[in-house]
């Protein structure tokens, strides 16, 4: 089921979210087998812990990784992927599901490599959810800023 606070911002932004199965979409590979496109058009979102205690969760394609330089130079700061409890504690949301809708206290970065798509699917807040829209729709929604740190 679909977190409340995600459900309100895809309301407020006019999105929808495809659900499917639990445990369906946990993974971009597994996400893209599921809804039916490209592994690069799954948005998915990684959490980071910057030196100064700070938290960034960073969304780029599916089939790209985030360059830990790039991060560096964009946060200020070495940033370390924060693990599974993190995670959870901090978005709401557990890793395999974790989105960039209805968060706060937290930057959020929508990398450059989505916007080669028309359509990108981030997750809803669940393992089994995929949210149609654009990269431009994905920044409104998210009130997040562009970044380029995906290799």
């Amino acid at each position: 089921m679909i977190p409340e606070k995600v459900r309100r911002a895809l309301e407020a932004a006019g999105l929808e979210a495809l659900e499917f199965e639990p445990g369906s979409t946990p993974t971009a590979p597994l996400a893209a087998a599921r809804i039916g496109v490209e592994v690069g058009q799954i948005a998915k979102s990684l959490l980071f812990r910057a030196r100064d205690g700070s938290y960034h969760l960073v969304v780029c394609a599916g089939d790209r990784r985030v360059s830990s330089s790039k991060l560096k130079a964009l946060v200020g700061s070495k940033a370390s992927m924060a693990d599974a409890e993190e995670t959870l504690r901090v978005t709401g949301f557990p890793p395999g599901g974790v989105c960039p809708f209805g968060l706060s206290g937290v930057a959020i970065w929508i990398d450059e490599s989505l916007a080669a798509w028309e359509t990108v699917y981030p997750a809803a807040g669940t393992d089994s959810t995929g949210v149609p829209t654009s990269f431009e729709a994905l920044l409104a929604a998210t009130g997040g800023a562009r970044a380029q740190v995906a290799d």
